[in-house]
């Protein structure tokens, strides 16, 4: 091991590629593994933060299961009314992983200004509504208060109060036709908040305002809802708990998961997968094939070298590891230099949005970013393992070198 850390050494000092003319193929195979893992990072970043800003907004409307009566018929508004006297309300307590429920309710609505007029949903919601995610869309005034008594704070999108010209303090005529009676039911409200949560499906439509409305306005006993809203400590577990919730509901309530209320945008984001998926093989295959054409020059140009080697009693194996040693240097090289670039690429987007992105096609108004360790790691030290394997072929071309006639090569 000395002697090959030595002869290792002696290869990758300084100045040794200085003169020799593997230099510029060894400047592209470093080159050419920065680049494939700067692509493969920012495939991971991109793709993944895509897949969860959707997902958490598409969540943030829907929850991740929602539970209603099956005469709903898959309507966007509460049709049949839900007791919330039920077994797994407020704590869902017979299926693990559920990290909240709440109850809601939705009517249709028109808001009407001196100018304009816009149909609209109107999303009660109440107490133990969870605002984890409008936390983050609320632009301007404040979140509506619904924990005491009855009042008429909304939640309005930036899209409608765009469109209505509206702003916080405004009040709001909003007009509920009634099924009962010709003439629709007027209430005022007032905007306490403007939230953009960017998805235009949902911003021209919701206004969140307080669930007792809904119940009033639809003659509905205090207990009564529209539907409950569950959300699942571990998203990648949907499915299994959207069946474990579907056998502890009542035979006569429904449930449905986002992703099969949602289903052509969620197949849209699994392609994510596959389109990663395949930058990551196709950067590992450019990064080896690189690495390949490096060492077969680095043991051409060294020729004379391992005849003198395997004159002195050196092993075909104890060769094949001094290059593979070198080899290596060159992608940990590479890898230092991709990791730098990438990660201060996704830096720079995830902290500035340099980069815009068109809300109507992509449901977000910048590149999302996600950054974890594990991908990251998994990027470097698979990169490592696979170019390693990648050059045991090309190196056994060492054992078919004969030493009398390597130390003759020119």
């Amino acid at each position: 091991m000395n002697f090959e850390y030595f002869v290792v050494k002696r290869l990758i000092s300084a100045k040794k590629y200085k003169s020799s003319i593997s230099a510029p193929i060894i400047k592209i195979a470093i080159t050419a593994i920065a680049i494939g893992v700067i692509m493969m990072l920012v495939s991971f970043a991109t793709g993944l933060g895509l897949q969860e800003k959707i997902r958490d907004k598409i969540s943030a409307f829907n929850g991740h299961i929602n539970i209603s009566s099956y005469d709903n018929n898959s309507s966007k508004v509460s049709l049949i009314p839900v007791s919330k006297n039920q077994d797994f309300y407020p704590e869902f307590n017979t299926v693990d992983g559920i990290k909240h429920i709440q109850a809601v309710a939705t009517k249709f609505a028109v808001i009407r200004t001196e100018k304009d007029f816009e149909g609209i949903i109107v999303k009660g919601v109440g107490d133990d509504y969870s605002w984890e995610y409008f936390d983050e869309f609320l632009i301007d005034g404040q979140l509506p208060d619904f924990s005491s008594n009855l009042n008429d704070e909304i939640l309005i999108s930036q899209y409608l109060a765009n469109r209505l010209q509206l702003k916080v303090g405004d009040k709001v005529p909003t007009y509920f036709l009634r099924e009962d009676s010709e003439r629709p039911l007027a209430r005022g409200f007032e905007i306490t908040g403007i939230y953009e949560s960017g998805f235009q499906e949902f911003d021209e439509l919701y206004l969140l305002a307080d669930i007792r409305h809904i119940q009033r306005i639809n003659k509905w006993e205090d207990d009564q809802v529209g539907n409950f809203e569950v959300f699942v400590e571990n998203f990648n577990e949907l499915d299994q708990k959207g069946n474990e919730v579907y056998e502890n509901t009542g035979s006569f309530l429904d449930t449905q998961t986002i992703s099969q209320k949602y289903y052509s945008i969620f197949e849209w984001l699994s392609l994510f997968d596959f389109n990663i998926a395949l930058i990551i093989g196709i950067m590992i295959l450019v990064a080896g094939i690189n690495m390949i054409t490096a060492l077969l020059v680095l043991i051409l140009e060294r020729t004379r070298m391992i005849g003198i080697l395997k004159g002195l009693g050196a092993g075909d194996w104890s060769i094949r590891k001094i290059f593979l040693y070198n080899a290596g240097y060159l992608i940990i090289l590479g890898l230092f230099w991709g990791n730098l670039i990438g990660i201060g690429i996704l830096a720079l987007q995830k902290y500035f949005k340099l980069v815009p992105l068109d809300p109507r096609t992509y449901y977000v108004t910048e590149v999302p970013i996600y950054l974890n360790w594990d991908y990251i790691l998994a990027v470097n030290f698979g990169t490592l393992i696979l170019c390693m394997l990648m050059l045991l072929i090309p190196s056994i071309i060492i054992s078919k070198i004969s030493p009398v006639k390597a130390i003759k090569f020119e």
